[in-house]
């Protein structure tokens, strides 16, 4: 078949087309974006009508695939690894519901915080809701492994977690293509209450679901990419998880690493074949990608007989990625050269982009802010969080999706004035609505600044789910319409939109400001194509 160069996120993307996918959903997040995005733009995909188009977020983007999954068809939703927070009351459902198609949740975890707000291992989600999960060692992988995820969804009835991590979703290798299967047909749940989750058959369904672990695990014990391979040194054995198991790898091209190794990308854990490597070495060596998941549960399993290295004892840092450098000082190899950054090189800092609409309107804000000091504004996750860098330094917080309007409400109860939030248009699609609510209902005197820029620019320039209909988003909820107000974040404007925003700070109750300008890069695309 066909080999293509691909990135691991595009790796999954192909292999669910290929494996019968009917529809994906999810919100963008680095680092799983392009797994939508390749498909958004594959031409089998076009002709076939895959469903591929964004989601408001993550909690809706898993619902919307149990109910394709509802109709039998196989789906697949992307996430990042804090948009699993957000899908975790679903996901965790969804492992009672089960699934009628297959369902993949594709996530895509962010070691070392690259784009991201905190370090979180997805896997033990996966754990907590006692569903299996998939983790590559490569693009090939990648690709390969929503096949079986799709027959283990389908086989057991429950969704299937496939767990990427930064430098493998954005890291780029050819892939071999493998006969393409076709879409299953519409079929609905031969169990009418299959999706049913009344306590009465929540309950049964949750000791049928108990019952599968035994299976499941024998899955994993028996999965091609669980492997046990031997070695003459038995003084150390390695346990190598997903994308570990290449850097391990990279450590022996000359030669083949002299310990036993075991494998794994295949959970739940595979115990007998943990047990066969524990047996035969008088030390192991865990080696996983993100948080200690193997190592705690190994530890637990039999305490301290062994002598066990990893994140817990300090000999893989506790916090950031794993790396071939890191796996080489933990096997205590020598220390190879490496070149030094040329002093040509320099730090360049992230910043807003020259034109960019954010900088204007954070100009207009802080002179209406100039005379009641610090600490009024709360932000919200986007390119404009760049905007608590110099030369802006116009916001204090960044929490969550949402959290700019909700700690706005918060702030003003507890006294503060004025209470300013900071939210982009797609963010207060995804997140900022329900807050929103709560500030009309309890007549909050807060003042919710809405950066429209038609985008979703930080992730990559996705549409905005709420494009076009941000006034009658916030005059439904309940904002009065003469406090909905839309500025133009231009120099020219900037008096206008200093007294906009004093006005509104004078207001006794809930005001939106809308600053709408296209972000340049859309401006951009669009006159290219006039």
């Amino acid at each position: 078949m066909k080999r293509l160069m691909l990135l691991g996120d595009e790796a999954i993307a192909q292999g669910a087309l290929d494996a019968g996918l009917s529809g994906i959903y999810g919100y963008p997040g680095t680092p799983s974006t392009e797994i939508i995005e390749y498909i958004q733009r594959n031409p089998e995909a076009r002709q076939r009508n895959v469903q591929r188009t964004w989601s408001a977020n993550e909690k809706t983007a898993l619902e919307e695939a149990l109910g394709i999954s509802y109709t039998g068809k196989r789906a697949m939703v992307t996430m990042k690894h804090v948009g699993l927070n957000v899908a975790a009351d679903p996901y965790m459902n969804s492992a009672l519901t089960g699934a009628n198609g297959g369902i993949i949740v594709a996530v895509a975890d962010d070691p070392s915080m690259h784009s991201s707000q905190n370090e979180q291992d997805s896997r033990f989600y996966g754990k907590f809701a006692l569903l299996p999960v998939l983790e590559p060692s490569n693009q090939q992988e990648a690709y390969d492994m929503p096949r079986l995820a799709f027959q283990i969804s389908e086989m057991y009835g429950i969704p299937v977690m496939i767990r990427l991590t930064t430098r493998l979703a954005h890291s780029r290798a050819a892939i071999t293509r493998i006969a393409v299967l076709p879409e299953n047909e519409f079929h609905l749940p031969t169990d009418p209450n299959q999706f049913m989750l009344l306590p009465a058959f929540a309950r049964k369904k949750y000791e049928r679901h108990l019952s599968l672990q035994e299976k499941l695990e024998q899955e994993a014990e028996q999965s091609p990419y669980n492997t046990y391979t031997d070695g003459p040194d038995r003084s150390r054995g390695i346990i190598a998880c997903g994308l570990a198991y290449n850097y391990l790898r990279e450590n022996y091209t000359d030669r083949e690493c002299p310990h036993p190794i075991l494998k794994i990308c295949h959970y739940p854990l595979p115990e007998k074949l943990i047990g066969t490597l524990l047996s035969a070495c008088k030390e192991i060596l865990i080696l996983e990608e993100g948080m200690p998941l193997a190592e705690e549960t190994i530890r637990g399993l039999l305490g301290y007989k062994l002598n066990i290295r990893g994140r817990l004892d300090g000999t893989i840092p506790r916090a950031g990625e794993l790396s071939p450098a890191l796996v080489r000082k933990a096997l205590q190899l020598p220390d190879l050269p490496r070149a030094g950054i040329p002093a040509v090189v320099r730090g360049r800092p992230p910043a807003l982009c020259l034109g960019c609409p954010h900088a204007d309107t954070y100009k207009a804000l802080k002179s209406a802010l100039k005379d009641y000091g610090q600490g009024h504004v709360f932000s919200d996750i986007g390119c404009y969080t760049l905007g608590f860098l110099p030369p802006h330094q116009a916001i204090n917080t960044c929490v969550d999706m949402g959290a700019s309007i909700s700690m706005a409400v918060g702030a003003a109860d507890g006294g503060l004035f004025p209470a300013i939030a900071v939210i982009g248009d797609s963010t207060f699609g995804h997140s900022g609505m329900t807050p929103l609510l709560d500030a009309v209902v309890k007549k909050s005197n807060v003042v919710i600044v809405i950066l429209d820029n038609a985008t979703t620019a930080m992730t990559g320039m996705q549409d905005s789910q709420v494009e076009g209909r941000v006034e009658q988003i916030c005059q439904g909820i309940g904002v009065e319409q003469e406090h909905i107000r839309i500025i133009n974040p231009l120099e020219r404007y900037l008096n206008e939109n200093v007294s906009t925003f004093k006005e509104e700070i004078a207001y006794p109750g809930v005001s939106v400001v809308i600053a709408r300008r296209p972000c340049i890069h859309v401006y951009a695309r669009k006159r290219g194509r006039s």
